[in-house]
């Protein structure tokens, strides 16, 4: 992968700048402009009005938004880019704007601020506002789960397609959250039952998604910590949907062992997470995203594909498979026990 060096006073300053960037996206969504222009373009007077935002304020954040590249500017007039029409609209299509407003913006981009003393061993550990800490809190389980939820359905439905579970009944879904993953894989596959393991904050919320699925009866919870309770073994299929970044990283050859043993013989095994090239070059959004997770998991893993791979190797697996699941993004690991 061929990553363009930063050369000039301009590029370093666009990288540094970059959480501006952010912010300016998150505003955006906060004032809901992009719902606006998706139903046309519009003046700054116009979305003031709408918004009851002061027009000075609208001027000032859309123009920020042209600047990189969300917003297209025609005179007086702005217009939503096509990927913020697709994507951070609401009621679009692949609309994930909740999961940037709430999860990113409000709990994720907060913890960015521990960093530096993560990183140099400065913070107390205790004093390290971690992912178990954060999930106790029955108000931010909810915020993160409700995001978290929107943001795995279309993974979810790409899932269902690239792995094959045809004749597999039961689904152990470590770390599973809301159930968005599940629900995918079980629109599916109707034969196909799941228990999702995850805190017990996460399951009370998660409990309304499955509920409006239609799926109470397919789907039930194990409400504990993953990695600290037994696993139910005999499963058809594991899957470990965005755990590894969020664990240390000497936890993870322990989980694929113990997924091992909890597979049925010829038993699938999928890992979708964040992930880079095996040479670290890229892609750059995964490696931030990686960055980010170590903000409140300081022992947590770059995790690359062929490092996973050779942990699943061991174990026992066999018949691995790498795809691309989110551009740029994430990847699918899947495997099998032998028959």
């Amino acid at each position: 992968m061929s990553i363009k060096l930063a050369e000039t006073a301009e590029d370093v300053s666009r990288v540094a700048f970059g959480f501006m960037a952010s912010k300016a996206l998150f505003a955006g969504l906060h004032v809901d402009v992009f719902t606006l222009l998706a139903e046309g373009p519009k003046t700054a007077a116009e979305i003031a009005k709408k918004t009851d935002v002061p027009v000075n304020r609208i001027t000032t954040l859309v123009t920020a938004l042209t600047g990189i590249g969300l917003v297209g500017c025609e005179g007086e007039t702005y217009a939503n880019s096509p990927g913020a029409d697709a994507f951070l609209a609401q009621g679009a299509k692949y609309d994930f704007g909740d999961y940037l407003r709430y999860q990113i913006d409000q709990q994720m981009y907060p913890f960015l601020g521990q960093l530096n003393e993560v990183i140099d061993g400065s913070l107390d550990s205790e004093a390290v506002d971690s992912y178990q800490h954060w999930m106790a809190d029955p108000d931010q389980a909810l915020l993160y789960s409700e995001a978290q939820h929107a943001g795995s359905l279309g993974p979810g439905r790409t899932l269902s397609r690239l792995v094959d579970l045809t004749g597999a009944k039961t689904l152990l879904d470590i770390g599973g959250g809301t159930g968005a993953m599940s629900i995918r894989l079980l629109e599916a596959y109707p034969t196909l039952a799941s228990t999702i393991i995850d805190f017990p904050n996460v399951a009370e919320a998660g409990w309304r998604f499955i509920t409006e699925a239609g799926m109470v009866d397919r789907i039930r919870y194990i409400p504990c910590n993953a990695l600290e309770v037994a696993w139910p073994t005999g499963q058809d299929a594991i899957l470990m949907s965005y755990l590894f970044s969020g664990v240390p990283g000497s936890e993870i050859p322990r989980l694929v062992k113990d997924t091992f043993d909890c597979l049925s013989p010829g038993g699938h095994y999928m890992v979708h997470d964040f992930m880079v090239e095996d040479d670290r070059s890229g892609p750059p959004m995964a490696a931030l995203w990686q960055l980010q997770h170590m903000a409140f998991t300081p022992d947590a893993r770059s995790v690359t594909p062929g490092w996973l791979e050779s942990h699943m190797q061991d174990s026992g697996f066999i018949d691995i498979q790498e795809h691309e699941m989110v551009p740029g993004l994430t990847r699918l690991i899947y495997a099998r026990k032998p028959s």
